[in-house]
Order: C-alpha cells, then sequence, then structure tokens
C-alpha cells in the first residue's frame, strides 16, 4: 500500500509566478494593440482576469490593452462518459470577434494537452484569430498530445499518478497549490 503526501506552494510563490507571467506577457506583447486573455473554464478564469488586470497596470500606454473572458470546453471534451457536464457551467464569454484578434488561452494546470485541444476547438467554433497563445500557473509536464505552453510561471516534473490543485481565491492571500503524490 502506498502513502500519500502532498507540498504545497504558497500564496507568495504563487504571486511571483503569476507577476512573472503578466510581465512577460506585457512585454511579448507591447506592440500588440489588443490581446484577449481567455480563462479555460474553471481552472483559469481566475487567472486570465488577474493576468489581464497586471498587464492593464503595467502598460498604461495603451488603455485596456488586456481583455479577459471565458471559455466553456464542455462540449468538447473527450471524456464526457466518464465526467458528463455539470448542471452549472461557465459559459463561453468572449470580449468581441474572434476573427483576426489575438489569443492567450489561460489555464492554472498544464498536464496532457487534452484540455488545451478542447479550448482550441471551442475556439475556433467562434472564428478564426490571427495569433493562439498559451499562459499556464503550473506546467507539469506528461503531455499525451503534442502541445506546449508559450507562458509557464512554475514548471514542476511530476508522476502521471500525482494530482495538481491550484487555488486561486477572492482573498489572495489563500491562493496556493498543491502537489499530491502518491
Amino acid at each position: 500500500m502506498s502513502k500519500s503526501s502532498a507540498k504545497t506552494i504558497k500564496a507568495p510563490e504563487v504571486h511571483v509566478a503569476i507577476s512573472r507571467l503578466a510581465s512577460v506577457i506585457a512585454e511579448h506583447h507591447r506592440a500588440t494593440e489588443q490581446i484577449w486573455l481567455l480563462g479555460i473554464a474553471n481552472g483559469g478564469i481566475k487567472l486570465a482576469y488577474r493576468l489581464a488586470e497586471l498587464i492593464n497596470k503595467s502598460n498604461k500606454a495603451i488603455p485596456n490593452h488586456a481583455k479577459a473572458g471565458t471559455l466553456d470546453i464542455s462540449f468538447h471534451r473527450d471524456d464526457l462518459g466518464r465526467h458528463p457536464i455539470p448542471k452549472e457551467f461557465i459559459a463561453t464569454s468572449i470580449p468581441g470577434d474572434v476573427t483576426g484578434a489575438t489569443i492567450i488561452l489561460v489555464d492554472d494546470v498544464l498536464f496532457t494537452g487534452r484540455t488545451v485541444k478542447a479550448s482550441l476547438d471551442e475556439l475556433f467554433d467562434h472564428g478564426r484569430p490571427a495569433l493562439v497563445e498559451l499562459a499556464v500557473l503550473v506546467d507539469r509536464g506528461g503531455r499525451r498530445l503534442p502541445v506546449t505552453c508559450n507562458y509557464a510561471g512554475i514548471t514542476l516534473g511530476t508522476h502521471f499518478k500525482n494530482r495538481v490543485n491550484v487555488t486561486l481565491c477572492d482573498n489572495p492571500k489563500l491562493d496556493n497549490i498543491t502537489i499530491h503524490t502518491e
């Protein structure tokens, strides 16, 4: 019988990672007129809004430079038989016409790549962006699809059986990342 344990990354380190993500995105897109950060429901939503706020604070020359929205991938998941769509879900909310836009998909954890594939399916149902990038708070490795992120706050090497849970709260002092090992 295996013994499980957990490691926690506390709020200060989480905030450094989020600030670093926002800074790198802002620097990379300093000449981009408008970027949309679309949080993949449910884990990426709070992160997308925080990143947009930080990017806008860092780049006052272009007002409303970054806008946040949400992307619901429920109908594009490849595991609907095992994980049915919950009764309460967050609908896709995109701040404008996707066609020709610069989009950054935002999620809390990148693991196998299946969520990213589903989010691209949902996004392209709404139009054809000029550019799509991926920002994640935690890149934990373990890809099953040929997917990588453009921006990662924290990179972890975890075993396939491990779980990584990101908690971003209304009270940022309670933010944390927990890595459950077996």
